[in-house]
């Protein structure tokens, strides 16, 4: 089974409690681990897989706390790297449909160096880049532009997923779609939101949206559509593989539980790469993803909803 190399930021949600959707109303909010590569990091450690993080987060208590429940889900710590600005904070407030609304004070996130000897790790296995906070300038972008760059040389199976934050990108949402490119030209497989898909394509149409994207280079895209379940395309074929109904509470997460299953999935072929075009083959691990993605917004918090092997056999059952 292949490592799964996760980059980008590992941080603090503290989630709003029962105040709804309106983050202004809040007065009580409880701690979380966060981060969306974190969260893939740790979904696919939690399936079985072998997981391994590349990020930094800051010398205190949080940071402490946040390299604890790395550690305790199994995500391999070797990389992870600590500094004296404070670890990185989200403020999240949740509807009654589960979706949610950030707010986000970064911190210890964006002064992840780059480190040249980790390159020879990347030959034969993935890297996955989730990109909330990674284009936002600093030493975090300069480095995980070098990591990927080093993940092409070393012709590593990449994925990419922009996860777009309207609270990180107001008025600057064209100069977010221009950074996002290279990793869409460079990708095997991409994952979008709706939201993401249709920013960085300019088309609203989920077909044309993925032409545009296939135009640019990457070879297999898929585009979480909630409790729809995930429009899958390879290019030549495309459709929307359904999910499995569940009980919604807190969506933060699903897409990273939905992402990390399917790259746990990916893992075990010789060659990841080659069935990106396979529509059919594709939409199979979709579908188990799918599951992945559902089960973890049937609890609150991102880490500990996410499902393990058992849990995931159960609800495909």
């Amino acid at each position: 089974m292949k490592k799964i190399f996760c980059i980008g930021e590992l941080l603090i949600d503290f989630v709003a409690e029962n105040q709804g959707s309106d983050l202004r109303k809040a007065s009580v909010f409880t701690k979380k681990a966060g981060g969306a590569p974190a969260n893939v990091a740790c979904a696919i450690s939690k399936l079985g897989g072998s997981s391994k993080f590349i990020g930094c987060i800051g010398d205190d208590p949080f940071g402490n706390f946040l390299e604890h429940i790395l550690i305790e889900n199994n995500v391999d710590t070797k990389h992870l790297q600590k500094t004296d600005t404070f670890t990185t904070l989200a403020f999240v407030s949740i509807a009654e449909n589960g979706e949610r609304d950030f707010v986000f004070s970064r911190g210890a996130d964006r002064e992840l160096k780059y480190l040249s000897k980790i390159k020879s790790e990347f030959k034969g296995n993935m890297l996955h880049l989730g990109a909330a906070t990674a284009l936002l300038g600093g030493p975090l972008e300069s480095a995980y532009g070098h990591y990927f760059f080093d993940g092409l040389t070393e012709r590593a199976f990449i994925s990419f997923d922009p996860n777009f934050r309207q609270d990180l990108w107001k008025r600057r949402e064209d100069a977010f779609a221009k950074k996002c490119i290279p990793f869409i030209e460079k990708s095997h497989l991409c994952k979008f939101s709706l939201e993401e898909a249709q920013l960085l394509s300019g088309k609203e149409d989920l077909t044309e949206a993925c032409d545009v994207l296939h135009n640019l280079g990457t070879e297999a895209i898929v585009i979480t559509l909630g409790k729809e379940g995930t429009y899958l395309s390879t290019g030549t074929r495309h459709g929307i593989i359904p999910s499995i109904a569940v009980e919604a509470v807190d969506t933060t997460g699903a897409g990273d539980a939905f992402i990390g299953c399917l790259l746990y999935l990916l893992s075990a072929l010789e060659d990841p790469s080659v069935v990106m075009g396979n529509f059919e083959f594709l939409m199979e691990m979709v579908r188990k993803a799918n599951a992945a993605g559902a089960l973890t917004t049937t609890q609150f918090g991102a880490i500990p909803s996410l499902p393990n092997q058992d849990e995931l056999k159960a609800a495909l059952r």
